[in-house]
């Protein structure tokens, strides 16, 4: 089995790639081309301690978080959380020159800021998908722009404000990638509309697959693990495209197949609601009635 590299601080990941030491032990903007790993293997796996976020051209390899893979077939922006796993398989049949860069942010430079806990809520730190965020020449240039205000910044002489100042360009960096991430979702329809099919599919077959019954109503990561997504990625998509999140489909999904039951067969209300997972089928009922406006029964007597 192959080493897993673990990099603590930033100076850890310089050295590594044989980089000068950082200007900031706490944040480090990188020349990605300047970027050389040392070692003959064809993968690299690692563990990092701080935040990442890379915007890379050209990189002859492939990029793996967790068991997703990146696509890097143009020039993207991605990001990466402390101790998530990273794996890197190397081409090195393919001779490219990569371009980009790659910001260094370890969490204790955002310690007694807004950006501390606020972080942790930007769902492209947490995404699991098999696109990264794609960008436009123009939002490549805002992107550029912002890596470079923030090094001139810790690249000056440091004082009470250099902090303050960083993190207020970090801020505008996440509402920026917040933009690009929903504007990407319409502008790659393909990749989103098979996702939107693969989510009807999976949905269906765990109600037909008699899952109910032995499982219980399907959670949102149940879902999202099934399609290798993150629940997060998939409310988005799902909340972007049909204004519902995950689990009101979910729920809508409950509700349809209870409608064909009560119209189509003698189940009983509470055979029904056993039937879709649910242990009290007054649970069954309160629900039904949030949604349809009428009882089970009364809904059944509609039919009869």
């Amino acid at each position: 089995m192959k080493n897993i590299f673990r990099f603590n601080t930033l100076s850890d990941f310089h050295a590594f790639c044989n980089l000068p030491n950082p200007e900031h032990p706490l944040i480090s903007l990188i020349d990605y081309s300047k970027v050389r790993y040392p070692v003959n293997d064809t993968e690299l796996k690692w563990i990092q301690n701080y935040y990442s976020i890379g915007l890379k051209r050209n990189v002859n390899a492939k990029f793996n978080y967790g068991q997703q893979e990146y696509d890097f077939d143009s020039g993207v922006l991605c990001f990466v959380s402390p101790l998530q796993f990273l794996r890197i398989e190397m081409k090195p049949d393919v001779e490219v020159e990569p371009t980009g860069y790659l910001l260094l942010i370890h969490p204790d430079f955002l310690w007694g800021t807004s950006l501390a806990k606020k972080i942790k809520s930007y769902e492209f730190f947490s995404y699991q998908i098999n696109e990264a965020l794609f960008l436009s020449d123009k939002e490549e240039k805002i992107i550029v722009d912002l890596f470079k205000n923030i090094e001139k910044e810790y690249q000056t002489n440091i004082d009470k404000f250099t902090q303050e100042l960083i993190v207020a360009q970090l801020e505008l960096f996440m509402i920026y990638a917040e933009r690009f991430y929903e504007r990407q979702f319409f502008t790659r329809k393909k990749s989103s509309h098979e996702l939107l099919e693969r989510f009807e599919e999976v949905l269906s077959q765990y109600f037909e697959n008699g899952n109910l019954i032995e499982h219980g109503i399907p959670s949102v990561k149940t879902i999202a693990e099934q399609m290798n997504i993150s629940p997060n990625y998939l409310g988005t998509l799902l909340r972007i495209h049909t204004q519902q999140n995950t689990q009101q489909h979910i729920q809508n999904k409950i509700i349809d197949t209870a409608k064909e039951r009560l119209s189509t067969t003698n189940f009983s209300v509470s055979e029904i609601a056993y039937e879709l997972g649910f242990e009290h089928p007054q649970s069954f009922s309160k629900l039904f009635k949030q949604k349809v406006n009428q009882s089970p029964g009364e809904f059944r007597r509609l039919f009869n």
